[in-house]
């Protein structure tokens, strides 16, 4: 994501305010609808107010970016569009130069995010979309991480948990097009680096299968869905029955995507894999 680039201001008490092609109010401030060259060869072109940028105008940088929208008192206050030179948009509120409320990012890989910002953060309920795999994120966020309840999109199934520092913890479950899911817990280790004691652990996320069940509604995930167990079905059974199609059956799923988990209960049969689904997923832009 593209740092905010600063604006120079141009306070009619500073000694070079550049070249202005405009209207003045009876104090000869800046005042209607103008054009301004400042010293550093930037551009504003749109309103003022009693010598500041305020209404609507276009800020042209030299390095090639430019904002169109709302101005207060010389800041982007209100809604305005942001092109950053790494060819980065961004479409939504500003709080006095800050990203701060509704709004839609796009990123230079086509990656986008929109939803909630807060100090130039993804911060409240928001949506990231994957250009690439079409896969997508909708959940809540804090300080530009994955944080709280959310959903993982796939093309043939979505995982549904909590999300902790942007990856999933605790209990979770990966829903199936073909009306089953798969039940478990996502566990977080760390592993000392044996060869060098001063480096930081590594950490490590294992998904531990329990059982599958037919799809149950969705629910806030913060309420026990325990319950779900009781009509948890013999493996076997569902699958000769159902016959879903290759790749599809949870009891053939595991976190890599392959064969593996029968989706027992059992402490034997658990599930622990060194990879979360979609890994890839969890490194976005910004």
């Amino acid at each position: 994501m593209s740092d905010d680039e600063e604006e120079i201001g141009e306070e009619e008490n500073e000694n070079n305010l550049g070249t202005y092609e405009g209207d003045r109010n009876e104090l000869n401030e800046r005042h209607g609808f103008g054009k301004a060259t400042l010293p550093n060869g930037d551009t504003f072109e749109g309103q003022y107010e009693n010598g500041k940028r305020s209404g609507t105008g276009t800020y042209r940088f030299t390095n090639t970016a430019r904002y169109i929208g709302e101005y207060q008192k010389n800041k982007r206050h209100g809604k305005g569009i942001f092109y950053y030179p790494d060819g980065s948009k961004y479409d939504g509120d500003w709080n006095e130069n800050i990203r701060e409320g509704q709004g839609t990012y796009t990123y230079p890989n086509n990656d986008t995010y929109e939803g909630e910002w807060k100090n130039h953060q993804r911060h409240g309920k928001g949506t990231y979309t994957y250009a690439a795999t079409k896969a997508q994120y909708v959940g809540t966020w804090k300080e530009g991480k994955r944080q709280g309840p959310g959903q993982l999109h796939f093309n043939q199934y979505r995982y549904v948990g909590k999300f902790n520092d942007n990856y999933p913890k605790g209990k979770g479950r990966f829903v199936f097009k073909n009306g089953y899911q798969q039940n478990g817990d996502y566990h977080i280790t760390s592993i000392a680096d044996e060869e060098d004691s001063e480096a930081p652990p590594q950490i490590q996320y294992k998904w531990i299968a329990r059982n599958v069940t037919a799809t149950q509604q969705d629910e806030p995930y913060d309420q026990d869905d325990e319950r779900t167990e009781s009509r948890t079905q013999d493996q076997d059974g569902h699958h000769k029955t159902h016959g879903a199609a290759d790749g599809d059956n949870p009891d053939e799923f595991n976190a890599e995507g392959g064969e593996g988990a029968d989706g027992n209960e059992d402490d034997e049969n658990q599930q622990a894999n060194d990879d979360i689904p979609g890994e890839e997923q969890f490194d976005e832009e910004g």
